[in-house]
């Protein structure tokens, strides 16, 4: 405890028992290894390793040139809710790829990228004691938001004996008086599971009975391998339970932009925009304008991008089960998550042997919720040369430290 100065008797922690209750990363122990070696293939960082797309950043740079005195709007702040030409192109991208409509003048928000759009959702939904059900392995900004609104996060776990698909049988045995929502995150991170129609149908049968909102962050909708992406609002009766969270940083390589969206029923949105304008004011006016010229012109880009991914994906599953790492086909997003228990290694020892031995960097499955034990990230938004030099490695480790029978 430190004494916060304001006499004896009195002393407190100066630090909140919310921030007090949120882990280190996971995966940040591992990054903070990665910078101080040399000749390391990271395979942990889930960023596209593409540049984004010219026309988006030329749009971007045209934005800042014709800044002029007389066109103000281009380089400063913009509605709370963000541009209402990048609004109107969401709810036209919306409409054009899962038939759901949205008003663009009240149920649209544009964020700091998914991840505020997260925060903001929890901070507008929840109150002290609330229950938030999420599905683990989970992305490791989940919890920590759920826990920073007052809220209480239960997991639920997933077994790749169903892909690392979520179970609506397994949600509803979590679910008490105190359950108010319902986390989706797919495509997953860190798995690639995909849920299918008939999952999702199950699920928004749950919520409905149970008065459930959902807030299903499709960040990874646009990389999807097999089949397509169905979008949770798109469910008879959901649109009106659900914040749907988009974005572009994935699909059109734009992490570094920061620039998300959520969508949803007008009384939660105009709630998140309540929080949005303290914190942020509004998202990047630049990164605003980026975003219309990804909606506008971005699809042959995202489909080249797609096929990429789509190759890499094959190829690392296949190293991975070939050198006796089992890995479930993910169908989505940019992971995959093979099994390590052949080398009676934690998830923990395996990565970090890993790095060292062989200056490969994977992420443990721990670090996304004690599901993940046994199992480890992979990413292949890497260049396919360093993705086939990774697996030469990882084969030779596996192969020095696998467990005999």
């Amino acid at each position: 405890m430190t004494t916060n100065g304001s006499g004896p008797g009195h002393s407190r922690s100066r630090v909140s028992q919310r921030v007090q209750q949120i882990p280190a990363s996971g995966i940040r122990k591992f990054f903070d290894l990665l910078a101080s070696m040399n000749g390391v293939i990271s395979l942990g960082v889930g960023e596209p390793d593409f540049v984004t797309p010219w026309a988006i950043r030329d749009a971007a740079i045209h934005t800042i040139q014709r800044g002029l005195p007389e066109e103000e709007v281009l380089t400063h702040y913009t509605s709370n809710y963000g541009l209402m030409e990048l609004r109107r192109a969401i709810a036209r991208h919306l409409e054009k790829l899962y038939r759901v409509s949205y008003d663009p003048t009240q149920e649209i928000l544009v964020t700091v990228g998914v991840s505020e759009a997260m925060d903001l959702a929890m901070r507008a939904l929840l109150d002290p004691g609330d229950e938030v059900l999420v599905p683990e392995p989970t992305y490791v900004a989940y919890n920590p938001c759920v826990i920073l609104a007052g809220g209480k996060p239960v997991g639920v776990p997933t077994y790749v004996e169903h892909d690392f698909r979520l179970q609506a049988a397994d949600i509803e045995r979590r679910i008490t008086p105190k359950t108010k929502a319902l986390v989706l995150g797919y495509p997953n991170n860190p798995t690639g599971a995909v849920l299918s129609s008939e999952d999702m149908q199950g699920i928004a049968d749950v919520a409905h009975r149970h008065d459930l909102i959902v807030i299903s962050d499709e960040i990874y909708d646009q990389l999807v391998y097999d089949g397509e992406h169905t979008c949770f609002t798109s469910l008879t009766g959901m649109r009106e339970r659900t914040v749907l969270l988009g974005g572009f940083s994935k699909a059109y390589a734009m992490t570094g932009w920061r620039i998300g969206y959520a969508t949803g029923p007008a009384q939660i949105i105009e709630a998140m925009m309540k929080v949005h304008q303290y914190v942020a004011m509004c998202a990047p006016t630049i990164s605003q304008y980026a975003a219309i010229e990804a909606l506008t012109s971005g699809d042959g880009e995202v489909q080249r991008m797609r096929e990429q991914y789509n190759y890499r994906r094959q190829y690392m599953v296949a190293s991975f089960n070939q050198m006796g790492l089992d890995c479930f086909e993910p169908k989505g997003a940019f992971y995959t998550f093979p099994s390590i228990r052949a080398t009676g290694m934690t998830s923990e020892d395996f990565a970090e042997c890993l790095l060292r031995e062989e200056q490969v960097a994977v992420v443990p499955g721990s670090a996304f919720g004690a599901s993940g034990e046994g199992f480890v990230r992979a990413c292949y938004a890497a260049s396919l040369d360093q993705i086939k030099d990774a697996m030469e490695r990882m084969a030779r480790f596996t192969a020095k430290h696998r467990v005999t029978e």
